[in-house]
């Protein structure tokens, strides 16, 4: 089983919230970091350190992995 690190969920969030900044004047968020704001506020209700990736629903879960083939692409970039 894969997990995600609480850090690892924060990369993420911050990832997005850097690609799609809030807008308007109610901030909204951007879709990819409302579905995994609530995978982040779990961990840190339930003072967890690590989530299951099974527990992510399909928008968190392509959020993330969206996020994970980014970040690859630019560390193998020359």
């Amino acid at each position: 089983m894969l997990f995600i690190s609480l850090p690892e969920l924060e990369a993420a969030i911050n990832y997005w919230r850097n690609q799609s900044p809030s807008v308007g004047d109610a901030l909204e968020l951007c879709p990819e970091v409302s579905a995994l704001a609530k995978p982040y506020a779990i961990l840190i209700i339930q003072g967890a350190q690590r989530l299951a990736v099974d527990n992510l629903d399909s928008k968190a879960l392509a959020a993330w992995n969206t996020y994970l083939s980014n970040v690859h692409k630019n560390i193998d970039s020359p």
